[in-house]
């Protein structure tokens, strides 16, 4: 088992499990989220025995998407000037890469959802081959509600996942998309009643 800061990886009979583990913190994506996401998937991409992927979380939510800290301390969202305009170029094309990692990994990529899939969340799972989630889950484009566009992935990838009149209406709105509703667009191909049967069952 490899423990990191925002994640526990195990291996085992050739299924990979990543499992997000700052439930204290709802599985925001921090900084040290994304290197450490980043990093585990090019290791399994070049050298891991795993031939399949499942990603679940801890918690009351699978994740509450980016945290406002990401975009602060060393770069400041700034688009008043070159500079600043560059960095947050960087930022966000870092970012879309790390995700873009998901669709490309050589193997298959289960998401395991429960609760919450809020924001960035729902810009990784879109990247996965499969998702999977508990009846209570819920999915949500959460950039509109603070003045923001979804710029990590969900508008370029779910539109081949869902149809296009519902994603500009959760895009436009910020709604929630409750699971049942997911899996009848096609978002989610199966629901469990529990957290501890969405793993099971994704693995």
């Amino acid at each position: 088992m490899n423990t990191l800061t925002c994640f526990t990886l195990t291996v085992t009979d050739h299924v990979a499990h990543l499992v997000l583990n700052r439930p204290e913190a709802m599985n925001t994506m921090h900084p040290q989220f994304w290197r450490e996401l980043d990093a585990v998937l090019a290791d399994l991409h070049r050298g891991s025995d795993a031939r399949a992927l499942v990603i679940s979380s801890t918690g009351k939510h699978f994740s509450a998407g980016m945290a406002l800290e990401t975009f602060g301390g060393a770069i400041t969202l700034d688009d008043r000037s070159p500079e600043g305009r560059a960095a947050v170029f960087d930022l966000l094309t870092d970012m879309q890469a790390t995700f873009t990692r998901i669709e490309e990994l050589r193997i298959p990529v289960i998401a395991a959802i429960h609760g919450g899939c809020i924001g960035g969340a729902l810009d990784m799972v879109a990247a996965a081959c499969i998702r999977y989630a508990t009846r209570d889950a819920f999915f949500c484009i959460q950039e509109i509600n603070i003045g923001m566009v979804a710029d990590v992935g969900s508008l370029q990838r779910l539109p081949k996942l869902m149809p296009l009149g519902l994603l500009n209406e959760l895009a436009y709105t910020g709604r929630r998309l409750p699971a049942e509703r997911a899996l009848e667009c096609g978002l989610v191909t199966q629901l469990f009643d529990s957290h501890e049967a969405l793993v099971a069952g994704a693995l």
